[in-house]
């Protein structure tokens, strides 16, 4: 999850966790800073549930990181903050995982995205991810809030974690719809398209292979295994390069390809539900913010956000258009 430096999508760039994520952190932003994201943001009214919360004086810079999923979320923070009347410098677009939460800790952004299975994992230095979405967000929740002073809200039902899938006219002739069954895949066939960071992370794909019975090496030669980028694996996969392509489950090109992703049926991979994080302070000087999120957060299911993300990666829309766009058809912006 380096995911993506937008053209190249709503995938793990996201998630951007660098092997050695935590010594990472310890890299300080501020003799640099971060810079406003540039390109317009579009305004309007709040309506609908959220149409009465009042953050006048409140200054909130929102962040993400820098990939589709990360931008068009972080877009809908910007929106929805400064129709409530806070002061909320767009940060968004900030290069990898370990910025963007270091730029939390130093306090430069105040408010951003994140998901539950990136704090364990990447931050908070736990190997072992909870196989309970609500358990997973709620010790979460309670370490960071400990550790760190932030505060993390409701997550949203929708899970973008680590998946494997493959054109679905190919997964339908082999006869297979989870990944138990892949050692019933012929060896020839047992090839796989990854990333650099997954083929090598301690939730990546050796343990994966390792809870499935496979062994690379063993069960199929290393060859079959081909390392590129996030946004070539969806091509690769579309286009027979390998059978099964990493992907993030809620990446819009899963649509649009038609691939079909196969049931992690022993719940190897994290859960990787989003949730809006706040520091302590501002949650303290401004609880209606909660008011403010909650509604939204709520909204946001794997449908929806395949959908957002496949706006912007297969139809090429900008973020915050595709942000504004559902904030309206949802309710929560005047139309």
């Amino acid at each position: 999850m380096s995911r993506h430096l937008l053209p190249s999508s709503s995938g793990p760039s996201r998630r951007s966790l660098v092997l050695g994520g935590a010594g990472l952190l310890g890299l300080s932003l501020s003799g640099c800073g971060l810079g406003t994201s540039g390109g317009f943001v579009p305004s309007g009214q709040l309506a609908g549930p959220i149409a009465d919360v009042d953050l006048s004086g409140a200054k909130i810079a929102v962040g993400s990181k820098n990939f589709t999923e990360q931008l068009v979320l972080g877009k809908m923070a910007v929106i929805v903050l400064r129709a409530a009347g806070a002061d909320a410098p767009d940060l968004t677009n900030i290069p990898g995982s370990s910025s963007a939460r270091q730029a939390m800790l130093e306090n430069q952004v105040q408010m951003q995205w994140e998901y539950t299975g990136t704090a364990w994992i990447a931050y908070l230095g736990e190997t072992t991810p909870i196989p309970d979405e609500q358990k997973q967000y709620e010790a979460v929740r309670d370490r960071d809030k400990k550790d760190n002073d932030l505060i993390w809200l409701p997550p949203a039902p929708m899970n973008n974690t680590y998946g494997f899938a493959g054109p679905s006219e190919t997964i339908k002739k082999l006869g297979i719809t989870k990944l138990s069954q892949l050692s019933e895949v012929p060896k020839k066939d047992l090839t796989f398209c990854v990333e650099s960071e997954f083929n090598n992370r301690n939730d990546g794909f050796v343990p994966m292979l390792k809870t499935y019975g496979l062994t690379k090496g063993k069960d199929f030669p290393d060859s079959n295994v081909k390392v590129l980028d996030t946004g070539a694996i969806y091509s690769a996969t579309d286009n027979g390069t390998c059978t099964f392509g990493e992907v993030f489950t809620t990446d819009g090109r899963i649509k649009a390809l038609d691939l079909t992703v196969l049931e992690d049926d022993k719940a190897f991979f994290p859960k990787y539900n989003v949730a809006p994080v706040v520091t302590e302070a501002v949650m303290e000087s401004f609880p209606a913010v909660a008011d403010l999120f909650n509604p939204v957060t709520a909204k946001l299911t794997d449908g929806v956000l395949i959908e957002l993300n496949a706006q912007v990666d297969v139809e090429g829309k900008d973020p915050a258009d595709v942000a504004i766009g559902w904030l309206r058809s949802e309710g929560f912006i005047q139309k």
